[in-house]
């Protein structure tokens, strides 16, 4: 079935047009009737699988068509996100899809002034997608209306979780009317997100795609075992491979992430770092760098493990394996999207084995080892531009070893 066999707004079906959208992805066939018909949905997906246009096309269609009116200052729709970056990327989705309707999106951050925020709401907004910190800090100061919320989106809502926002939900629940569409998305499923999802919830239409496979077919999976110290030698080396593509690096820390930049900088390759000690201006002047390709290298902390859409990204890389198994499939997640392909390549230290063996649990497989010689594992270190000192005499060896074959040969 087309988008436009949908019973949706005519200038609606034009942006997706000029999206190049023409067939709904699985969440999105799934999803997008039952919205339609005013029932709450409780959907499970990868991601990747088109889980934000799932909910934005049909609350875009409801909002235009359904329920037209609106009272000057209302907010008749909030989509609650556990980071930032989720927040912009999804107003952006909402934003592309309304263009040709005269509906009013809001993306409701913090790390930026209020003023031009507080304007916006004022005039009245059909959609806002909002963080809980700054949402609650203006809904506190009186500039926020929640009296007509017709519709509530939870976005992962497994990641809200983690994040402690359980009493943000059950507060904004008793601050928007008690008859409103509830839609809960998120990328994993357990107990407390099952209780969480329903009590907030009304007899939800329960949607899961690929339980049984909680990675893309589409990413192609490998783990390298490499000694904590020697990890920016091999990083190096997957870039100069891959010249041209896009590399994504996952690190714990952000003190990490700038210490990796600067290795990768000592040999001559340009990197952008992203993680929580940056302002958000920082943070989404990176974002844009790398999305245009501007630069192919971006060193993250999970900050941008979730929901994140990133064009075009081919290469994943744990620099350093996750503190839980869930977060390798939000990492690996950014590649592989859609229909395109993708690589997730694992850097695993003797620290960190235990924590593969959790993953490869989580994901009901094991991850493909790439097998590295000695002798390649010490070229690889001995050769790179940022050798050590006490490297070079690994290379004379080499350059000795060399002439000495050459002259067997003569």
């Amino acid at each position: 079935m087309k988008f436009e066999q949908y019973n949706i707004s005519g200038e609606i079906k034009r942006s997706l047009a000029d999206l190049g959208f023409k067939r709904p992805t699985d969440i999105q066939y799934k999803a997008i009737p039952s919205i339609l018909k005013g029932e709450d949905v409780m959907a499970i997906a990868q991601t990747g699988t088109g889980k934000t246009a799932a909910f934005a096309i049909p609350v875009l269609h409801i909002l235009q068509t359904i329920h037209p009116k609106k009272v000057k200052g209302e907010v008749r729709s909030l989509v609650m996100v556990p980071t930032r970056e989720l927040a912009i990327q999804i107003a952006g989705v909402f934003s592309e899809l309304a263009k040709y309707t005269s509906l009013h999106v809001l993306a409701l951050t913090g790390g930026v002034g209020q003023d031009d925020q507080i304007k916006a709401l004022n005039k009245g907004v059909d959609v806002l997608i909002a963080t809980p910190g700054r949402m609650f800090d203006l809904l506190n100061q009186g500039h926020i209306n929640f009296k007509y919320v017709e519709i509530l989106i939870l976005d992962e809502a497994d990641h809200m979780l983690d994040l402690g926002f359980m009493k943000d939900i059950q507060d904004i629940l008793r601050h928007i009317p008690r008859k409103h569409q509830t839609l809960f998305f998120s990328a994993t499923l357990d107990k407390e997100i099952k209780d969480l999802a329903y009590s907030v919830v009304n007899n939800p239409i329960r949607i899961q795609i690929s339980p049984d496979d909680p990675v893309s077919k589409n990413v192609t999976h490998s783990v390298a075992y490499i000694e904590m110290d020697d990890k920016r030698f091999f990083l190096e080396r997957v870039v100069k491979d891959n010249e041209g593509k896009k590399v994504l690096v996952f690190v714990r820390t952000k003190v990490r992430a700038e210490r990796v930049a600067a290795a990768m900088e000592r040999v001559g390759i340009p990197s952008l770092t992203m993680h929580g000690g940056k302002e958000q201006v920082d943070r989404l002047d990176v974002m844009e760098q790398f999305k245009s390709g501007n630069i192919h290298l971006l060193i993250t902390t999970d900050v941008n493990a979730r929901g994140i859409d990133i064009p075009n990204v081919e290469i994943v890389v744990n620099y350093d394996l996750p503190d839980e198994p869930e977060n390798y499939v939000h990492r690996v997640g950014r590649t592989g999207r859609g229909v395109q392909k993708g690589r997730a390549v694992s850097f695993c230290s003797k620290e960190e084995q235990d924590m593969l063996k959790k993953i490869e649990k989580y994901i009901g497989k094991e991850i493909h080892e790439l097998t590295i010689t000695k002798g390649e594992y010490n070229e690889t270190v001995a050769l790179s531009d940022d050798t050590p000192n006490d490297n070079w005499q690994l290379l004379i060896d080499q350059h000795e070893k060399k002439q000495k074959q050459a002259k067997r040969k003569k």
